[in-house]
């Protein structure tokens, strides 16, 4: 905390003095001591004026508004009254021949109380210049009282009493108390029953041991607290948040007690702020702060957390002690007098003034006093003492503007010199001023007046020095405006964003928004703009093309926007509020088209105004008149990452990609090398329609699809074919249909369609972009709706697709259509539509589709249509149709077939007819059973036994052998009488001609297949039995 001055009059020395601050403004200081004068200084230590008295001063006090300065001195029934406008003194005679005690204005209005030692009142409407004189008020000295919000007095005197009236001096309370008070204050107690904030409770310190509490409402309840002899006596008091006090004991302890109802008097913060004495306590509820002062030293606390020390300010010089100590309303200063009859004042709270142009900041270090500095390129900074306290603060390239009210002093910036330059007086009370190189904009009264900073700077014409905008036709209203080095930008309450091109002296754009325009914020360029509107909305425009691009979560509260200065980020810019600072980036070149998008916050330290960003480190001013810089915690990557764990590796890689650094987002998938950060960092260079970029890290990642592909593509000049090819690399397919349709290849949306087979947008496509691909994508949807069941749908889109000019096409669409009629039951349709198709595929599948829905006749003459013999000839079997069967068996090669047409004509008794098919089938054993059972041909039974080698078929031959055969074999043409009965399997034949002629000749089939006898001697024994085969065979 820095000391703005201090007053040591000789006239002062030996005695304490008192003093008041001008309340509201706090632009003027009263002070007086032992030589009967009251001095007025203003709040840089100026002498502005005096008051001489017949005494010395009793009491003095400023109304509500600052205006007015009221005095009473001893020796004197007048009360002086100081005009702080008019800078003059005039005297009231109270009426009264009593010496005057107390004095105090209405919180309010124009009421001032002044009391006399003899205990009456006197009260005085300025206003109205009507004296009220209320006698016997007290019956002794009024020592002190407090006008409440509602226009309540309470007083206090030395006949220990407390009395309340109202502004016309009738009595409405009073209570005694047990000694003489003192320091009497209203204030709003915390009660569980309270409905109302009306400052309803009284408090009093008595006989300087005791705080008195007494409630307007609860008369007959009032509460005393008295606290530790340890403690000392109390010195000051004050109220303080919802309902608490703060108290100061004369031998250095600090507390705080509540006056909840369930708590009264519990003490909730206590400290030992001085060791030997504590002399004075003062609130700033405007800064949030309580200072104490004692032992040569003042000692700042934080109202939020009384623990924590604000500032300490050691008075070293002072060895007798301190005084009193007083605020500002507005907290900027603090004042202390002391016991030898000096005054400090100490800068507590400076107005942040502030401004910036490019890298170049300029700020208010103290009340008279400006710092120009550029810490970007070192830059040594550059105080500037100005005349007057600035209301505003303006840097451009070359010059430094500091004023208030109507008038501007500019000065030339040198290397290590600044010069005074000229002071401009405008036509209004200047809201702001924005500089640049050549030109000064002032805004005032909703007007802008823009001039030559230097008019032997340019030859210019005269009607090039100084505009007033807007026009005078023009009804509307500026509200802000900036400057940049091409253009004057402003925006009116009719929501009008205008751009003034300064070197042509021309209006060269306009923007009408919906609502006023209350702030705007160029960028460096002046090629992009933040404004808010009245709305609190904010809005990001480009005067390049007239767009307007809504910031997303944009806090109503927001104070102000910086734009990033480093050239490489130039879509970065903050929005702050007093607590917090959101980082947005806008992006002009993206898939999606150019938008805002929010990065992330950074808590704003207390206090601090963001004046500057350069790289992601915000330098902002306090309120101690000093820069501190901040990094955003989106901008954490640009700190030394080598030990950082891959957790947090990865959330800087997702910050970089937001603020769209892809050469640092390229270091840090280098250090975590896994493939999931080189996706991410390959997805949003597509995004950002990074081409060349997105190749290297495609490269790397080893995706030589996705290489081939950029390669393909990086050399397109049409911003939405190259988006949409990018917007379809990333399967955003939507978009990218949107974006072709916007390019100059629109067809390329129903390539992408056809090749994603998305048929339904195809269609709607071709029917604007290409109406001659309607047939041949009919065709590709109508196959995908039969794969997936639609038949009805797919029937549609195969009738659609027949163009009558293009015979392979038609002839998949006419297939397509005579499937699709089969399917929904139109077989007829169907099955003659196959029937007069070329294609034997269809035909069999038609076929298929036919046998399966069990319409067998019309199915085999598909199959048969289509040359399937095979399915034709098992479909006609199904039906029985063994007429077309037997056509059909000269082509059929399955033996199944063969096999089954056997089968049928045995059990028809029709045997050869039967033993063909079942030769086809190869069904030997059958072949053999059919000539031995019903053909009686055993010669052919026994040939074909020794031609397939079937173990079965000689068993059977053998049966004939050794059993009686049955009365068909006799019909054999070889044997012509019939033998004797058959015996046993183990009797021997008669010897007669003719089972001879018989046996002869199965012995004849038997030698010349010995094999199938010796082969199974286990099973018939013929070579060691006794039956007639082996005799004959001996024989």
């Amino acid at each position: 905390m820095k000391r703005v001055f201090s007053l040591l009059e000789k006239t002062w020395l030996g005695a304490p003095i008192q003093f008041a601050w001008q309340k509201s403004s706090g632009n003027y200081l009263a002070v007086t001591g032992a030589d009967s004068v009251v001095k007025i200084f203003d709040r840089h230590g100026q002498k502005r004026s005096e008051i001489s008295l017949p005494g010395n001063c009793v009491a003095m006090d400023w109304d509500k508004d600052g205006d007015i300065l009221a005095v009473i001195a001893e020796k004197s029934s007048c009360i002086y009254l100081w005009d702080a406008n008019t800078n003059k003194t005039s005297q009231l005679d109270n009426g009264m021949r009593d010496q005057m005690s107390f004095l105090l204005w209405s919180k309010i209005g124009s009421f001032l109380a002044v009391g006399t030692i003899k205990g009456n009142l006197l009260i005085y409407n300025h206003q109205t210049s009507r004296k009220i004189p209320v006698l016997g008020k007290h019956t002794k000295k009024i020592t002190c009282g407090c006008w409440n919000t509602e226009n309540l007095l309470a007083l206090g005197g030395e006949d220990r009493m407390i009395t309340v009236s109202n502004q016309e001096g009738d009595t409405i309370r009073q209570t005694p108390v047990k000694s003489e008070p003192s320091d009497i204050k209203f204030s709003t107690s915390k009660t569980d029953e309270r409905i109302s904030s009306a400052e309803s409770t009284i408090s009093a310190v008595v006989g300087k041991k005791m705080l008195f509490l007494f409630h307007l409402n609860e008369p007959d309840n009032p509460v005393d607290l008295e606290f530790q002899q340890a403690y000392g006596n109390i010195v000051c008091y004050s109220w303080y948040g919802d309902g608490y006090i703060m108290i100061g004991f004369s031998r250095g302890t600090f507390l705080a007690i509540s006056t909840h109802f369930p708590e009264v008097g519990q003490e909730i913060f206590k400290t030992r702020d001085h060791k030997d004495n504590l002399t004075s306590v003062a609130l700033s509820q405007t800064l949030n702060k309580a200072a104490t002062c004692g032992d040569n030293c003042i000692k700042i606390h934080d109202l939020t957390e009384l623990r924590d020390m604000y500032a300490i300010i050691n008075l070293d010089d002072e060895n007798k002690g301190l005084g009193t100590l007083s605020w500002t309303d507005d907290g900027q200063l603090l004042a202390l007098s002391t016991q030898r009859g000096s005054l400090h004042v100490f800068l507590t709270k400076l107005p942040i003034l502030g401004d910036a142009c490019h890298t170049r900041i300029a700020y208010l270090t103290s009340l008279l006093e400006v710092t120009v500095a550029n810490l970007i390129e070192g830059e040594p900074p550059i105080t500037v003492s100005v005349d007057v306290e600035p209301n505003f603060v303006a840097v451009g390239l070359y010059h430094l503007a500091v004023g208030m009210n109507n008038r501007a002093w500019f000065y030339v910036l040198g290397e290590n010199v600044v010069k005074k330059l000229k002071d401009v007086e405008y036509l209004g009370t200047v809201a702001s001023i924005c500089l640049h190189s050549d030109y000064a904009a002032a805004l005032f009264e909703g007007k802008i007046q823009l001039h030559l900073i230097e008019n032997e700077m340019l030859d210019a014409q005269e009607e090039r020095e100084t505009r007033l905008f807007p026009a005078v036709d023009d009804k509307c209203r500026i509200l802000c405006h900036a400057l940049t080095s091409d253009f004057l930008i402003y925006g009116t309450d009719t929501g009008i964003i205008q751009y003034f091109f300064i070197e042509d002296w021309q209006f060269v754009n306009d923007y009408r928004h919906p609502v006023g325009v209350k702030k705007l914020f160029p960028d460096p360029n002046g090629t992009r703009l933040v404004f808010i509107d009245e709305k609190s909305d904010g809005f990001v425009y480009c005067p390049v093309n007239d767009a307007t691009y809504e910031i997303p979560d944009f806090s109503p509260t927001i104070k102000g926007v910086l734009w990033e200065n480093w050239p490489m980020d130039k879509g970065v810019f903050i929005a702050y509020d007093d607590d917090k600072v959101y980082t947005y980036v806008f992006h002009k070149d993206t898939i999606q088209g150019s938008k805002v998008i929010l990065a992330g916050g950074t808590k704003l330290p207390f206090s601090h105004k963001p004046l500057l960003l350069y790289n992601g480190e915000l330098t902002c001013q306090t309120q101690s008149g000093k820069i501190n810089s901040i990094y955003l915690s989106t901008h954490s990557f640009l700190d030394s990452v080598k030990d950082t764990e891959p957790p947090d590796l990865r959330q800087m890689l997702m910050q970089t990609l937001m603020l769209k650094r892809f050469p640092d987002a390229w270091d840090i998938c280098k250090m975590l090398n896994d493939r999931t950060s080189w996706s991410e960092l390959a997805r949003a260079c597509l995004h950002h329609m990074e081409v060349e970029f997105a190749i290297r890290v495609s490269r790397t990642m080893g995706d030589v699809g996705t290489v081939m592909s950029l390669e393909q593509i990086k050399g397109i000049e049409d911003y939405n074919l190259l988006a949409g090819h990018l917007a379809m690399f990333t399967n955003d397919f939507n978009l990218a249909q949107d974006l072709y349709l916007a390019s100059n290849c629109p067809v390329a949306a129903l390539e992408m369609r056809r090749d994603l087979q998305h048929w339904d947008s195809a269609l709607q496509l071709a029917k604007r972009l290409a109406p001659d691909q309607i047939p041949f994508i009919s065709k590709e949807y109508a196959i995908q709706l039969e794969f997936t069941g639609d038949y009805v749908n797919a029937l549609a889109h195969y009738e659609k697709g027949i163009t009558g000019d293009n015979k392979e096409h038609d002839e998949v669409c006419l297939a397509g259509v005579a499937q699709m009629s089969i399917r929904m039951g139109d077989i007829r349709r169907g099955a003659n539509q196959a029937l007069k198709h070329p294609s034997r595929v269809l035909k069999r599948d038609c076929g298929a589709i036919l046998e399966n829905m069990k319409q067998f006749s019309e199915a085999a003459q598909l199959y048969e249509k289509g040359q399937y013999y095979d399915r034709a000839a098992s479909v006609y079997i199904r039906c029985k149709n063994w007429a077309k069967v037997g056509e059909l068996l000269p082509h059929v090669s399955s033996p199944k077939i063969h096999l089954q047409y056997a089968k049928a004509k045995e059990a028809d008794g029709r045997y050869k007819e039967a033993v063909v098919a079942y030769e086809n089938a190869k069904q030997w054993n059958s072949v053999i059973r059919i000539y031995l059972d019903h053909l009686n041909n055993p010669e052919k039974a026994v040939s074909i036994v020794r031609e397939t080698q079937s173990l079965d078929g000689a068993k059977m031959v053998a049966s004939l052998v050794t059993m009686d055969p049955p009365s068909s074999f006799w019909s054999c043409p070889n044997v012509t009488m019939k033998p004797s009965p058959w015996l046993s399997s183990t009797t021997r034949w008669k010897s007669t001609p003719t089972s001879l002629v018989l046996k002869t000749q199965l012995m004849r089939t038997i030698k010349a297949s010995p094999y199938i006898l010796k082969e199974k001697r286990d099973i018939f024994r013929l070579e060691n039995s006794s039956c007639c085969v082996a005799s004959i065979h001996g024989h």
